[in-house]
């Protein structure tokens, strides 16, 4: 059977607050590996609200663990202001590579629980691209109800795989 070249789109802020409303955090080297893994995923966007320069250690080492970062686009205005959406960029970059490159990729990876993304969810379903809904924690939108338990899972199912474990070898890295 020839492997899938999937894509995952990552909602940053909805993963990490997920998991961190669960009590732990994601390691994203373990996470990009399970995700190439149990997903075939091989190109993924994860997306944030640029905070600051402060935040040079969170951006590296996403890089390093191999996510391509989409970053929230904004006026000067409201630099400083937190502004965390980036549903508008996912959903629209998702549907930019249907349009353009449908040849380049088989099925699209979602990592979020926000019920913005019904819409696309519906139509990626529709349109049999849809690889898997993958819910940060159980409180996701109640808008995925009505989806069939195939189209979906939670990320806490692969936590052991996961989590993030704090040592003395790793004081300076954070979490995702």
């Amino acid at each position: 059977m020839k492997k899938q070249r999937n894509i995952a789109y990552i909602d940053g802020q909805n993963l990490h607050l997920g998991t961190q409303s669960d009590g732990w955090k994601v390691d994203t080297k373990k996470l990009r590996i399970y995700l190439r893994d149990k997903f075939d995923v091989d190109e993924a966007y994860y997306f944030l609200w640029f905070i600051s320069e402060d935040e040079q250690n969170l951006y590296n080492r996403l890089q390093k663990d191999w996510f391509i970062i989409v970053f929230r686009e904004h006026s000067s205005a409201l630099k400083g202001k937190k502004k965390w959406n980036v549903d508008v960029d996912i959903v629209f970059e998702m549907m930019k590579r249907i349009a353009d490159e449908r040849e380049s990729f088989d099925k699209i990876v979602l990592v979020s629980g926000d019920g913005d993304y019904i819409k696309v969810v519906r139509y990626l379903i529709q349109k049999k691209i849809l690889k898997r809904v993958i819910f940060p924690n159980t409180n996701h939108s109640s808008l995925y109800k009505k989806l069939s338990n195939k189209c979906y899972c939670f990320l806490s199912s692969a936590k052991e795989k996961i989590e993030y474990i704090w040592n003395s070898n790793n004081k300076k890295k954070e979490g995702s």
